[in-house]
């Protein structure tokens, strides 16, 4: 992130950009002009394990969004000899071939880019005085929202996430199986998944491969190389100060440092699954220290398979189509940039067409558009159904409830001069080394977000309440980030070469209170999303503030080992100062970029369940969710991993289904 410092924008444009005075769309637009990249010469075309299909070939399956959960899976079925139909409502690859999307780097400006962007403008708290508190609210014609970043192109929010590749906590699975009984969800099994899709860039592999690390998947990852921030003496300082904190001996804090600058410090290495706290490198979804995920195993697979898999974008499916309680298809709409969520959203939409399936449909659309499409298919809560005109198929009251986030806060910090560890890039000049070494080498400052390592950490109030697994990942940044609002990228990350972050990311959180409910009957319409923080959540005993505030505390202590190059906390800054001011700031101030849980798996008597443990939507036949939606409880500390875990066990069961 830091690379879009000093040099990021000459002094001159930048008052040309401020005297101009231009609209938020303007100055994005002007942003990304100023960060345009070269375009990416074609992905390689890797081979496909299954047989080709004839083009006339009958549609088996129709998978409905092409993020972390549905590309991998649409991908896997074509492989496997499957006609498949996938369809985004975004865009195509754009992004990547005339922005920055594919540069680690550039993620902030990636997630501002007008080509993929969908805006959903969500509360946090039901009370707009308590909505108002936060510095980043944005009024609407519904009150005060913060934004929430979404992505609408091939690969979905993969594209412009940060990257992070951290293994999730085996609760995270063992409960699943718990509430079920299928033991197929236990984390013994369920590491198999991780190893199967993953092909690790820095892991050699042994006999027996002791490291539990996969070598031969889709999905290449790889650790930044440490020693771009050696030369960077502030962020050195910072981490050998965290180091000291965490392990109390100087030696052992010595030996930490050098481990790490030699990326050994693995999160993902079964050996430390059970004993986790510590400080680590951040393993990455890239290759060559460029980004890649379900977009490039996606276009792969068009390439190789044309007649398995068949990628339908800017198609909005609106419904899906039943006989009976039977799925047979989808309805959908077939124009650019038709869901409201698009800033540039279409005035009109074309006539209604529709697709059926032999087999079965399978939504994939995230926590927010999977439940407002099975609302709208008539799947849901019936009195919602009714508002709404809506017959009711099955009713599901669970559908568009329990929505659950990490909670993340920033504690930032002005230091007595910038940073330097990118001071040599020049962001969309055309002489800018750092792009040039990333483009021809894979190497350089380009090739990290910005992030120095991260801590594991068990935060008191998890252990007072008996709970093991560290709760707190807190990582480190070398720029200003205190959460995303519109303009964010650019006032913020841009703007502020002499400022850090300790971003603290609250894991296992334990409110269960949000719900995504129907604006309207128009499938063009974004859904009413209200996270219900802290207070007007499940969490009674406030256990999650607590945390947070835990976390706060932490970091401060590891800044005062830095006092010597520091100016002090800038924000939220030193008038904040006891727990119970710090519990008001945490109130006010922290966001997630993490929706999950919206259709819980769980047994068909709980009628706040609405999948079986083989991703069925319960009193349907032929229909299954396999997205961020489907967990009980929000996985792990960056939700990445665990989807496209459960989309490979639901390739798995969904094979063994066909027979």
């Amino acid at each position: 992130m830091r690379g879009a410092r000093t040099s990021a924008v000459p002094r001159d444009l930048r008052s040309q950009w401020r005297a101009n005075q231009r609209t938020r769309r303007q100055r994005v637009a002007w942003c990304f002009a100023l960060l345009r990249v070269d375009r990416m010469s074609a992905a390689n075309v890797s081979s496909a394990s299954g047989p080709s299909l004839r083009p006339d070939a009958p549609v088996e399956y129709i998978v409905v969004g092409s993020g972390a959960g549905g590309g991998p899976l649409a991908c896997n079925l074509a492989r496997a000899g499957h006609k498949v139909v996938l369809f985004e409502a975004g865009s195509d690859d754009t992004a990547f071939n005339d922005y920055s999307a594919a540069v680690p780097f550039f993620t902030p400006f990636t997630s501002e880019s007008p080509v993929i962007r969908w805006d959903y403008f969500v509360q946090h708290y039901a009370n707009d005085a308590q909505a108002l508190r936060d510095t980043k609210n944005v009024q609407t014609p519904d009150g005060p929202r913060i934004w929430y970043p979404r992505v609408g192109a091939v690969g979905g929010c993969s594209v412009h996430s940060f990257l992070f590749a951290v293994y999730p906590s085996d609760a995270d699975f063992d409960v699943i199986a718990e509430l079920t009984g299928d033991q197929s969800w236990r984390s013994g099994s369920m590491r198999k998944y991780f190893e199967r899709l993953e092909r690790t860039r820095y892991v050699q592999q042994a006999e027996g491969n002791p490291s539990g690390h996969g070598f031969n998947g889709w999905l290449p990852t790889e650790i930044p190389n440490p020693n771009i921030f050696a030369n960077d003496g502030q962020i050195v300082g910072i981490i050998q100060a965290a180091m000291t904190h965490l392990y109390k001996a100087a030696d052992k804090a010595r030996d930490m440092l050098r481990r790490w600058f030699s990326a050994e410090l693995d999160p993902n290495d079964r050996r430390v699954q059970n004993n986790r706290e510590g400080y680590y490198n951040t393993p990455q979804t890239m290759e060559n220290g460029h980004r890649k995920g379900p977009r490039e195993y996606i276009l792969e697979t068009v390439a190789a398979l044309p007649n398995n898999l068949v990628l339908k974008t800017n198609c909005l499916v609106t419904r899906v189509l039943f006989e009976g309680t039977t799925a047979v298809g989808v309805e959908y709409l077939e124009a650019a940039r038709l869901y409201r969520a698009d800033p540039n959203s279409a005035p009109s939409a074309p006539a209604p067409q529709t697709l059926r399936t032999s087999r079965e449909v399978i939504l994939a659309a995230g926590a927010f558009n999977s439940p407002q499409l099975l609302k709208l298919s008539g799947i849901g809560p019936r009195d919602e159904l009714a508002q709404h005109g809506i017959q009711t198929i099955v009713d599901r009251p669970g559908v568009g409830e329990n929505l659950q986030d990490r909670y993340e806060v920033g504690i930032i910090t002005e230091l007595k001069s910038p940073l330097t560890f990118a001071s040599a890039c020049r962001p969309g000049q055309p002489d800018d080394p750092c792009h040039a070494e990333w483009l021809t080498k894979g190497t350089g400052p380009y090739t990290s977000t910005g992030a120095f390592g991260a801590m594991l950490i068990t935060s008191p109030t998890a252990k007072a309440a008996n709970r093991p697994d560290p709760d707190l990942f807190i990582f480190g940044a070398g720029a200003r980030f205190r959460g995303y609002y519109p303009g964010y990228a650019f006032t913020d990350i841009a703007a502020h070469p002499d400022q850090y972050t300790w971003a603290i990311l609250k894991g296992h959180t334990l409110n269960r209170g949000g719900t995504v409910k129907l604006r309207s009957a128009d499938p063009r319409d974004t859904p009413l999303i209200n996270f219900h923080y802290f207070d007007e959540g499940s969490d009674a005993k406030l256990e999650d503030l607590a945390a947070v505030v835990d976390g706060v505390e932490l970091v401060r202590e590891i800044n005062a080992r830095v006092a010597d190059i520091s100016k002090g906390e800038v924000f939220p800054g030193p008038a904040v100062h006891s727990r119970e001011d710090i519990a008001n700031f945490v109130r006010d101030e922290a966001w997630g970029h993490h929706a999950s849980c919206t259709n819980r798996i769980g047994p068909a008597d709980d009628p706040m369940a609405v999948l079986d443990s083989d991703f069925r939507v319960h009193g349907t036949t032929g229909l299954r969710v396999v997205d961020a939606s489907v967990f009980p409880r929000i996985p792990g500390y960056f939700i990445l991993t665990p989807i496209f875990m459960i989309s490979e066990k639901a390739t798995d069961v969904i094979l063994a289904s066909a027979g």
